[in-house]
């Protein structure tokens, strides 16, 4: 499945204000899974000395395949496509990381 296809089946099972024109929402939310994954992590390493077992890593992989989910969320209501976004950090992947300056690092 293509980015864009996969950003819009992720859109028909999104539920909240202002759908697809509301960049907020997905933002709160795609903070809120990324410290779920960093939760689990934590734990891992307060609870298994840092091991992390087949059903932890099922866990992790959940919660970041729901980061990805919102994510493509947020880049709906921020009007652009991921695809987009994407081709972008491929440029930067492409550029040797002492070189890693430029216009891309808008802050």
């Amino acid at each position: 499945m293509e980015f864009n296809q996969y950003q819009e089946e992720a859109r028909k099972s999104a539920i909240y204000p202002n759908k697809g024109n509301n960049f907020i929402y997905p933002t709160l939310g795609l903070a809120g899974e990324a410290g779920e994954v960093a939760e689990k992590i934590k734990k891992i390493i307060r609870d298994s000395d840092g091991i992390v077992s087949e059903e932890k890593k099922s866990g992790i992989g959940q919660r970041t395949g729901r980061c990805f989910m919102v994510y493509f969320q947020f880049g709906r209501g921020a009007g652009t496509e991921i695809r987009r976004c994407r081709k972008g950090e491929y440029r930067k992947i492409e550029i040797a990381p002492g070189e890693r300056q430029g216009p891309w690092q808008r802050r």
